[in-house]
C-alpha cells in the first residue's frame, strides 16, 4: 500500500543548507559524502529491509539502531480497533537515503522524521519503508513519529500463534519469534534492543498489564490510561500488552515489587493452582539469583489470561502463561516448573538476548536446566540423574539425536531437542568442570552480557577461559552433531533404584507436558 504522495528530495550538499538544517530542533543531520574514488562521491544508500538473520529474513532491518520506543496505544475491544502513535529514537548506522521498519496489517496515517513529514510506502505486508525529507548522516540521532490504526491480527504458523490475540474481555499481544510488528512499528529482531515506555488507554472497566512498572491510572470519561515503563533494554518480541479484567496482586518478594494478574473467569480450582505456583516466585528468584547472579531487572511477576495460547512466554519482567499449564492442583510438580523456566529466561534470553536465532539453545537449554536445578533443590532429584534418564531412555536411533541444536534451522527453533539436549549440554559441562566452576561460568555470562547479547561462540570462549580447559570437543558433540554424543567421562552411574525411579517419573511428566504443546506447534 502506498499512502503519502510526498516526493523525496535529496539533501542539499551546500554548507549553508547543512548549517541551517542542523539548527532546526530535532532535525536529523544531512548526509555527507562517505567515500571518494576517482573523483566520484558515494551517495547515501537505503537501509536493508532485512535484519540479516537467515532464519527469519523478514524480521528486523539494516542501517538503523533504535534506542527507545514510546508507544501511545488506545484499544477498544468492542470494535477491535487499535489506534497508536509510536515515537522511536533512532541512530543511523550508515549514511541513509531511506530505512525500513516492520509493521503488519495496520494502516499508517502519517510519518515524520526529525519533525518533518516523510515519504513512506508499504510492501510485502511486513515492511514500512520511510524516506526522510533529507538523507541521514551516519551516527545521526533522530526521532521518528508514526500515527497508525486498524484491527490488529494474529499470525498462525508452524511455530505457533503470535501477534494480537483477542480474548473474551480484551486482547493480548504476545508471541515468539515475532509479535511486536502486529501492534506497533518496530525494528523486529532481538539484536536491536531498546527501552520501552508503553501508554495504554482502554475502556475504564478494564485493566492493562505490560512490562516494567505502572504509573497511576488516569480516568477521563469512559477511558482509563496507564503508562508502563521498563528502564532496561529489551528485545522487541518481549514487549507485550494485555487488556481485560484481572485480579491484580501487588506485593514484595525477593526484595522486588511483584505484580501478578490472573483472569477471574478462569475456573476457581485452576486459579488456586496458579496462585500456589505464583506464591513461589520469591523463592524461585532467590534461588535463581544464587545460581545465575543478581536478578537483572527492577520488577517481576506473571500474567494468566483466560485464552488458549498454547505456550508460556518470558515477556521481560512479566511472563504470560496459558492457564492449561495448571489443569489440576495435583500437577504442581510440573506447574511450578513452568514458572521456574520463564523466570530463568529473565537472565537467559531477556537480559542476555540472542544475537541470532540460530543460538536459541542459549535461551531454552538454560531455562530447562533451571527447571532441573529447582527439582534438585526441592525434590532431591539430581541434575545428573535427570541427565542419565534422558540419555538412557532415548535410543540412539531416535530423531531427538538428529537435531543439531547449535543450528537447528528455522522450522525447529522450538524443537523438543533444543530444550532437553540443551540442558544436557549444560549438565555435561558441569560434570566436566565441577559445580563451583560451572556456577562461576553461568554468573559471569549474565554479568558480562547483562542488557546485551550473547552467541554460542562467546559462551564457549567464556567457559574455556574460566575453566582453563579446552571444551571444543564437548560443545561440538552436543551442539553440532546429528547423533548421540558419548556419555561424559565422569557421569554419575551409582545412584540407587529409588533415585532412578524418581528421575524417571520426573522426566516422563516433563516430557509429556512439553510434547503435548510442541506437537501442536507451540512452545514455551
Amino acid at each position: 500500500m502506498t499512502a503519502s504522495s510526498t516526493r523525496i528530495r535529496r539533501a542539499a550538499c551546500g554548507l549553508s543548507a547543512a548549517l541551517a538544517l542542523a539548527l532546526a530542533p530535532g532535525t536529523p543531520s544531512l548526509a555527507r559524502p562517505v567515500a571518494e574514488q576517482a573523483g566520484r562521491v558515494a551517495a547515501p544508500t537505503p537501509g536493508s529491509n532485512s535484519g540479516g538473520d537467515p532464519y527469519f529474513p523478514l524480521y528486523g532491518n539494516g542501517g538503523i539502531n533504535v534506542s527507545s520506543y514510546d508507544l501511545n496505544v488506545r484499544y477498544n475491544p468492542t470494535t477491535d480497533v487499535l489506534t497508536g502513535r509510536a515515537t522511536l529514537r533512532i541512530r543511523a548506522a550508515k549514511d541513509l537515503s531511506r530505512f525500513n521498519l516492520d509493521l503488519v496489517g495496520l494502516t499508517v496515517r502519517s510519518v515524520t522524521v526529525g519533525g518533518r513529514k516523510a515519504g513512506w510506502k508499504r510492501s510485502r505486508d511486513h515492511e514500512l519503508t520511510i524516506t526522510p525529507s533529507a538523507a541521514l548522516r551516519k551516527n545521526a540521532r533522530f526521532t521518528v513519529v508514526i500515527a497508525y490504526d486498524g484491527k490488529p491480527r494474529k499470525n498462525n504458523s508452524s511455530l505457533g500463534s503470535s501477534g494480537f490475540h483477542p480474548t473474551p474481555d480484551g486482547a493480548i499481544a504476545v508471541g515468539q519469534p515475532e509479535a511486536a510488528a502486529f501492534w506497533f512499528p518496530v525494528n523486529d529482531h532481538p539484536k536491536d534492543k531498546a527501552t520501552y515506555r508503553i501508554t495504554l488507554t482502554v475502556p475504564k472497566a478494564l485493566q492493562t498489564i505490560s512490562n516494567g512498572l505502572p504509573s497511576a491510572t488516569v480516568v477521563s470519561g469512559d477511558w482509563a490510561t496507564t503508562t508502563w515503563q521498563h528502564k532496561h533494554p529489551m528485545a522487541s518480541y518481549l514487549a507485550f500488552m494485555a487488556v481485560g479484567r484481572f485480579d491484580v496482586r501487588r506485593y514484595t518478594a525477593a526484595g522486588l515489587p511483584i505484580i501478578d494478574a490472573v483472569d477471574p473467569s478462569i475456573p476457581a480450582n485452576v486459579r488456586r493452582a496458579i496462585n500456589t505456583s505464583f506464591a513461589l516466585q520469591g523463592r524461585i528468584l532467590t534461588s535463581s539469583s544464587q545460581w545465575f547472579g543478581p536478578y537483572p531487572f527492577e520488577t517481576a511477576g506473571g500474567v494468566v489470561d483466560n485464552v488458549q495460547l498454547g505456550f508460556a512466554l518470558e515477556n521481560q519482567t512479566r511472563p504470560i502463561y496459558d492457564p492449561r499449564f495448571w489443569g489440576d492442583e495435583k500437577e504442581a510438580f510440573v506447574n511450578d516448573s513452568v514458572v521456574v523456566h520463564e523466570l530463568a529466561h529473565q537472565w537467559y534470553g531477556d537480559s542476555v538476548a540472542l544475537q541470532r536465532w540460530q543460538d536459541i539453545w542459549l535461551n531454552e537449554g538454560f531455562a530447562t536446566y533451571a527447571e532441573w536445578m529447582w527439582v534438585q533443590q526441592e525434590d532431591g532429584i539430581s541434575t545428573a540423574d535427570i541427565f542419565d534418564d534422558f540419555y538412557d531412555n532415548i535410543p540412539a536411533s531416535e530423531p531427538f539425536w538428529k537435531v543439531r541444536i547449535g543450528d537447528p534451522g528455522p522450522d525447529r527453533v522450538f524443537d523438543y531437542a533444543v530444550y532437553a539436549r540443551g540442558a544436557m549440554t549444560l549438565e555435561g559441562l558441569r560434570q566436566k568442570v565441577g559445580r563451583d566452576t560451572f556456577l562461576k561460568i553461568l554468573q559471569t555470562w549474565t554479568r558480562e552480557h547483562r542488557d546485551g547479547h550473547g552467541t554460542t561462540k562467546q559462551f564457549i570462549t567464556l567457559a574455556e577461559r574460566i575453566s582453563k580447559r579446552q571444551l571444543d570437543a564437548h560443545f561440538n558433540a552436543w551442539l553440532n552433531t546429528a547423533s548421540r554424543p558419548p556419555r561424559p567421562a565422569n557421569a554419575r552411574r551409582n545412584t540407587s533404584k529409588a533415585q532412578r525411579q524418581a528421575a524417571r517419573a520426573y522426566v516422563l511428566r516433563w516430557h509429556a507436558d512439553l510434547q503435548r504443546r510442541l506437537a501442536a506447534g507451540h512452545h514455551r
